[in-house]
């Protein structure tokens, strides 16, 4: 059992809040706050990286802040950015699947 209590979780409750305040026209994102990070809001985008972008463009958070991964080998595509709102801290992560690239036959003349 969490020795944590609910008040504990006012910073991460109050961004939330906050942030459906000012953005709730935005698509909504998965919401996760955890007694393991008490300080943080985490939301999440899954099958495209439309919604994530619409998230960081009306948080006014720099193209350079987001941290890009790849995933499934190779299948899933991750955009990540840890930012601080309304004093939590907030994590965007942004889910989608990286398109298959058409294989290249040897001597096709691509390339060449």
């Amino acid at each position: 059992m969490s020795a944590l209590r609910l008040a504990d979780l006012s910073a991460p409750l109050l961004a939330l809040r906050l942030l459906n305040a000012e953005f709730g026209h935005l698509p909504a994102p998965h919401v996760t706050i955890s007694t393991v990070y008490p300080e943080r809001l985490e939301l999440t985008f899954h099958d495209d990286f439309a919604a994530f972008e619409a998230w960081r463009e009306a948080l006014n958070i720099a193209p350079g802040a987001v941290v890009h991964r790849v995933q499934s080998d190779g299948r899933t595509g991750v955009l990540r950015v840890h930012e601080t709102f309304a004093g939590a801290g907030l994590e965007l992560t942004g889910y989608a699947p990286v398109p298959a690239t058409a294989p290249v036959l040897a001597g096709s003349g691509v390339g060449s």
